[in-house]
């Protein structure tokens, strides 16, 4: 019988943490095994990572466990995507080795996808921590520390809606790994559209909104995981701010309107990142890559500069419109 739902883990030199997740993962999957299957991509480690996965698979006979080593490091985005493509069941979860999960989670998903056999993306809610001073953390859009602020557990929604809606209020969220389940065909297909995928920081945005638009969607009310923000692969990377700001989000939205979203979502999108955007980072990459910085942001202050001329020009129609429908009825007042 194929199994409905992988639990990919990838990894790399951070062997007690992948321990650590293994054994809470072999706890919460517990009455689920003929349901999951694990999967853990290691990227090439040079500690113990490969003795972790031998000793779970060996006392893990009783669950599928599959494991694959990177011959070199990927990096980290095609490490989380050669997890998304591996797997051979219905959907695919990939959590962070270092995501504190609660137990009750795996049980929750599990329902969830044999109630809702069309659901296409599963967002599961999370709270927010600094890894450095501990206080709880939330985007300055959202009240309260849980990130998705929209509740849609019924599955009924519009879920391109929904999914513009979570964009909209926090990249942050959407991007969160842990906290998407999607379905395997699509996320797949959504790859193969877009290979280049890979090599932006932010496409777990673009993989999401295209599972949301072919399908139905689940947001979650409660939180089932805790984020802790400040430790994320790309923070490590200094030119990493630059490239998000302005280069990674506006070919996500681009992508995005390619497959299916509004044009006027999307522009509102690329135009909100230009005014959210830091002026500093630009500035500060400017004095360390002048190159590299003007040939990033020369294109993004082009798309912002063609979507403020179709705003206008969106404007201007309506206004048209509207003056027209006023004098035609004008015109049967006169008759």
């Amino acid at each position: 019988m194929n199994k409905l739902l992988t639990i990919a883990i990838p990894t790399y030199n951070r062997a007690e943490l992948l321990d650590k997740q293994l054994a809470w993962l072999v706890q919460a999957i517990i009455g689920f095994e003929s349901d999951c299957e694990i999967f853990v991509s290691d990227n090439c480690s040079t500690d113990k990572t490969q003795e972790v996965i031998y000793k779970w698979q060996t006392n893990l006979s009783h669950i599928t466990f599959k494991s694959s080593r990177n011959s070199e490091n990927i990096g980290v985005m095609r490490n989380i995507i050669h997890c998304l493509k591996s797997a051979t069941t219905k959907y695919v979860w990939t959590i962070g080795d270092d995501d504190p999960v609660q137990d009750r989670a795996v049980a929750y998903v599990i329902t969830q996808l044999k109630q809702h056999e069309d659901l296409s993306l599963l967002f599961l809610n999370f709270s927010g921590r600094n890894k450095i001073t501990g206080e709880p953390v939330h985007p300055p859009t959202i009240v309260g520390n849980r990130w998705f602020d929209v509740d849609s557990e019924d599955g009924n929604g519009d879920g391109k809606a929904i999914f513009e809606y979570c964009f909209a209020k926090s990249v942050g969220a959407v991007i969160f790994l842990t906290a998407s389940v999607y379905r395997s065909d699509l996320v797949q297909r959504a790859l193969q559209i877009w290979p280049e995928a890979e090599n932006n920081w932010i496409s777990l945005a673009y993989l999401a909104g295209y599972c949301a638009a072919n399908g139905r969607v689940i947001v979650t009310k409660d939180t089932y995981m805790e984020c802790i923000v400040g430790v994320s692969y790309w923070q490590k990377d200094p030119k990493s701010a630059l490239l998000m700001q302005y280069k990674h989000q506006s070919e996500v939205v681009m992508k995005l309107k390619e497959n299916g979203y509004s044009k006027q979502f999307c522009r509102r999108m690329i135009l909100n990142n230009f005014k959210e955007a830091n002026l500093r980072v630009f500035l500060g990459a400017l004095k360390r890559w002048p190159v590299f910085a003007i040939q990033t942001i020369v294109p993004f202050l082009a798309l912002v500069g063609m979507s403020v001329f179709d705003a206008a020009a969106t404007r201007e129609l309506k206004m048209a419109e509207t003056t027209e429908a006023s004098t035609q009825e004008l015109r049967k007042y006169q008759e």
